[in-house]
């Protein structure tokens, strides 16, 4: 039976797309299986009949200019079925959605496949004159993944309870359906204990000094949380992780004395939180203690709860965890424990446009779909350095864009590759993947308009921007002045009587070497230390205009020590760039320091975080070039070096890109 479900799924990821025949569709995630039909259901007076979520569809039903009226001739109807026909998995998220002229009727088995109905139903409103229309279609959709979540590392960065809710309602339309609240870290123990207020006494902590959420600040999210059908995961790290906790007690968990205090610790959050799991951690620690963690998770499950933790980190048979979070290129799932998939999902190593591109294609573990022994993913991010506003934190870690691409993912399954093919490089422009990420883009850039305004959404669109980019030869020639010359631009260079051509590439981001190295392939198959490549594009402007230019060489990981450029220069290995044969030069960096630590904020190192550099374009082709040198690849200065390039133009104030450019290497317009 399983097999036969598999293999309708499968049947369903490779030619579900010829279902979809709505031009210009907006939604996201995209569903399963959509048909469109005739017709369109207008708001006016509506008849409702649903005995789940009825504030939620009078709302939504207001919302859109309706009233609900049991005599109207409309009807939304919401029936909760025994059954749904043709689900093959996750029949507990799945939903029916018929819109006719007069009516529209949902079905599913559970009040969350009803309320992500509602998310999908809102999407597809439509304006119509005065009117809020919806097109008629039929819909019939369910999860690939049954864990489609994010983390936020909140005892590194304290993140106000406002902010963690916006960002779990927002996501929630999108159908992500875990928040993992990692809680405690050596920095601070967020979370108020009433049997140990010491816990969270400011001395306690070294970051963020007395920020902390309260007991019923923690049951009002879980509450929130529920309301928007997420599952609330906190994390409570141990043994490791755990400075805070000693600097509290004088003891270390592991000892007697802790593992009774933590038991202690554990009975008061497993009592004040309504919630199904408990993560512990136990990554990145020496254990003492033989039997702390089987000690630990037979006594967080004696209180309901299933456990997770992370691998690496202890190893279990089956039985003996509920579920494994899979973290760093060694995490592995287990046959018979569900696992979470964090492998490449950090986005606090993330740059702002190539890793999305890796992060769309990439199948969840190498996988089409979950199953019994792969839950899903979580995006994450560890802020080992400090970021002091939680707004830039949400735009450091371009969150939403790479959040809405995984939602995508997690949802529909599938996927080109593991981070381990193209990587973080576009395919060609007629292939499969170009198209359906350009598509994905498309879709994205409509909700950040619609639904993410006064949102940190640094995104634009970047499928049109097209470079050529010369292959790498050793450090010491410059071509600089001569290259490229305004005709032939891809002819073959010499250079200590070795030929050197040039490779298209498409993107604002543009990786020659991946932070990863050769885990997630970049533009050049072998880069080498101590080489230099250039790129270059010509860009048409329909009219003479001022505008903004993100610019950026080394987007610095938000986990890294990494000093700041040094006055007048973009980075520490020698990056120019060129506007029409005037050099820019870099901005004022904020931070100065020379020595490196993790308690030395983050500034305006990363583009997204600082006004563009405003520039003049002329009425017609422009020429951008840029020098791309490298040394070494782990310097004193920056411990991981990206040998990459961002550059693109846009709006002054950074929130769009420029109307009307064309990006070409070879001025085709």
């Amino acid at each position: 039976m399983k097999k036969q479900l598999l293999f309708i799924f499968v049947l369903n990821l490779l030619f579900g797309s010829q279902v979809v025949t709505a031009k210009e569709l907006n939604l996201l995630p995209l569903p399963q299986e959509y048909t469109s039909t005739k017709g369109q259901f207008s708001f006016g007076k509506v008849d409702l009949h649903t005995s789940v979520l009825e504030g939620d569809w009078t709302m939504f039903i207001q919302q859109n200019g309706g009233v609900v009226d049991g005599n109207a001739n409309s009807k939304i109807t919401v029936n909760i079925v025994s059954e749904l026909g043709n689900v093959p998995l996750n029949r507990d998220e799945a939903y029916r959605l018929i819109v006719k002229s007069s009516e529209i009727l949902i079905e599913a088995e559970t009040e969350r496949g009803v309320y992500w109905a509602l998310q999908t139903l809102t999407q597809l409103v439509e304006d119509k004159g005065k009117r809020k229309v919806i097109k008629s279609c039929e819909i019939i959709d369910w999860p690939a993944f049954r864990v489609r979540g994010f983390m936020q590392d909140v005892g590194r960065s304290f993140i106000s309870l406002d902010e963690l809710k916006r960002e779990v309602a927002a996501l929630s339309r999108y159908k992500i359906n875990v928040f993992h609240w990692h809680l405690t870290e050596n920095q601070a123990w967020r979370l108020e204990s009433k049997l140990f207020p010491m816990l969270t006494d400011s001395v306690n902590m070294t970051r963020f000094k007395g920020e902390y959420y309260t007991v019923e600040e923690a049951k009002e999210l879980v509450e929130f949380c529920k309301a928007h059908h997420v599952t609330l995961i906190p994390e409570l790290d141990m043994p490791g992780h755990s400075a805070a906790f000693i600097r509290a007690f004088r003891h270390d968990m592991q000892s007697k004395e802790g593992m009774v205090i933590l038991k202690l610790l554990m009975d008061e959050i497993c009592e004040n939180l309504d919630v199904p799991y408990i993560h512990i951690g136990t990554d990145e620690v020496r254990f003492t203690n033989p039997t702390f963690v089987s000690e630990m998770v037979e006594h967080i499950r004696a209180h309901g709860k299933k456990v997770i933790s992370w691998n690496p980190g202890w190893h279990y048979k089956p039985g003996e965890i509920d579920m494994t979070h899979m973290w760093s290129y060694r995490g592995k799932a287990q046959k018979g424990i569900a696992a979470i998939d964090s492998k490449f999902h950090y986005l606090n190593h993330f740059d702002t446009f190539g890793d999305i591109i890796a992060l769309y294609n990439s199948r969840i573990y190498n996988s089409e779909c979950g199953s019994e022994d792969l839950a899903g993913v979580i995006m994450a991010i560890w802020n080992d350095r400090v970021i002091l506003d939680e707004t830039d934190n949400v735009r450091q870690n371009n969150f939403y864009p790479n959040m809405l691409a995984i939602a995508e993912r997690a949802w529909r399954g599938g996927g080109s590759e593991y981070f381990d093919k193209k990587g973080v490089i576009l395919s060609d422009k007629n292939s499969v993947e170009f198209k359906e990420f350009a598509d994905f883009e498309r879709r994205m850039l409509w909700h950040k308009i619609n639904s993410f305004k006064g949102y940190p959404f640094s995104y634009v669109k970047q499928t049109n921007v097209n470079w050529s980019v010369t292959d790498a030869f050793p450090n010491g020639g410059d071509l600089s002045k001569v290259f490229p010359p305004e005709s032939n631009l891809d002819k073959s260079y010499n250079y200590e009587g070795k030929e050197y051509g040039t490779t298209p590439v498409t993107g604002a981001g543009i990786y020659l070497r991946h932070v990863w190295g050769g885990l997630v392939p970049a533009l050049f198959k072998e880069p080498k230390e101590n080489h230099t490549a250039y790129a270059y594009t010509w860009v048409y402007s329909p009219k003479a205009q001022k505008v903004g230019m993100w610019i950026e060489f080394q987007n610095y990981g938000r986990s890294e020590m990494d000093l700041p450029p040094l006055a007048g220069t973009w980075d520490y290995k020698g990056s120019k760039i060129w506007l029409n044969d005037q050099e820019i030069l870099p901005p004022t960096w904020s931070a100065k320091h020379t020595q490196r630590s993790n308690e030395i904020a983050l500034e305006n190192e990363n583009c997204v975080v600082r006004d563009p550099i405003a520039v003049d374009l002329k009425k017609g082709w422009n020429k951008v070039f840029l020098k791309l040198p490298v040394g070494k690849f782990s310097t004193p200065q920056v411990r991981l070096v990206k040998w990459m390039f961002t550059t693109v133009f846009v709006t002054l104030d950074g929130e769009s890109e420029v109307d009307g450019l064309i990006y070409s290497p070879n001025k085709s317009r």
